[in-house]
């Protein structure tokens, strides 16, 4: 298994410039402690201050030197996809080829409106996006006729990217319509496996790779990645808890706040129970891993730990007790391909 860290930042009082900054900083200290991808999501409006991440990307990028580098979203409807794709394949040649990206249309209706996307045309545009994307990552000269948005002639849509074929990913919570997209341009499947039950998520992976093999593409090929809900490890699960009650806490007043309260648990225990969230003892994280892993068959998993809440030293404990004794086990017993598409 491969594992991708996407920072969460619960608490907003600090200044922009100091959460741009973490967030960079997040991605050199992922490199160091083990992790395979470092992910940088795509929001308009609060309490998010990543609107840009191809800037914030390349700043990585010239910080880190292994790590991949993912979208988590691009909400490619939003965007001009010609500008999309100069600022994504510049990133592509500054990182030597490390990008990955996961598109989406958008959960956040705020930041949809700030574009004039509306529930109404979001599927259509994200589509045509799409395809348009792809032609300009594919093709040295690009004639396009815009049903909703851009058209070009004879455009020669540069710098060249480093990579000819970009892994894209397809995100999704609990859309159907995005998991059949993704299966049928043969392209994986980022479930978000956020604040819901797992068999939520389980349906939605089972419908994707389905609708993949219909789509006449080989099953073998199709390629899951999973989110989840918060990560805190500790000695045992009492310390665990004890350390992640007033991070669920203060995530909870956040999500009432900004997100209409999609979190439906009112209890850390409940929580932790119900799902996808890890905490507990390293058995307990990696049995519930594996236990996932039984429903998704997904080969990259996405962590976060709400930073914001615990000291400095507890975030950096928590993280070294998953490579010292949880990483090991669960890429000895859930092997994955190289997310670099190598092998």
């Amino acid at each position: 298994m491969k594992f991708l860290l996407l920072p969460h930042l619960p608490r907003q009082d600090k200044p922009d410039d100091l959460q741009l900054k973490e967030l960079v900083d997040y991605a050199v200290l992922a490199e160091e402690w083990g992790f395979d991808a470092y992910g940088i999501g795509e929001r308009h409006d609060r309490p998010a201050v990543s609107s840009s991440p191809p800037v914030l990307l390349s700043n990585i990028a010239a910080r880190t030197s292994k790590i991949r580098l993912f979208t988590a979203v691009t909400t490619l409807g939003m965007l001009d996809p010609l500008r999309a794709f100069e600022d994504y394949s510049t990133l592509d040649n500054l990182s030597g080829g490390r990008l990955d990206l996961i598109v989406a249309k958008g959960a956040y209706p705020r930041s949809s409106k700030l574009f004039g996307v509306t529930p109404e045309n979001q599927w259509d545009l994200l589509q045509e996006n799409y395809a348009l994307f792809r032609r300009l990552w594919a093709e040295d000269d690009v004639t396009w006729e815009g049903r909703l948005g851009r058209s070009l002639e004879n455009a020669e849509p540069l710098p060249r990217p480093y990579q000819k074929n970009i892994r894209i990913w397809h995100g999704s919570g609990s859309s159907t319509g995005s998991a059949d997209f993704a299966a049928r341009h043969g392209d994986p499947l980022f479930s978000s496996n956020g604040s819901g039950p797992i068999d939520r998520y389980a349906k939605l992976i089972h419908h994707y790779r389905e609708r993949y093999a219909s789509y006449g593409h080989d099953p073998r090929r199709a390629l899951v990645g999973a989110g989840t809900a918060g990560y805190f490890g500790a000695r045992t699960s009492q310390e665990a808890v004890a350390a992640y009650r007033p991070v669920f806490e203060a995530r909870l007043a956040v999500n009432r706040t900004f997100d209409g309260g999609s979190i439906k648990y009112d209890t850390v225990e409940d929580w932790i129970e119900h799902s996808s969230v890890l905490v507990g003892s390293p058995q307990q994280i990696i049995e519930k891993v594996i236990g996932q892993h039984q429903e998704f068959g997904h080969e990259l998993l996405h962590l976060h730990v709400d930073g914001e809440i615990l000291s400095r030293d507890q975030y950096d404990a928590t993280l070294e007790l998953f490579f010292d004794e949880i990483a090991p086990v669960l890429r000895r017993e859930l092997p994955s391909r190289a997310l670099d598409g190598s092998s």
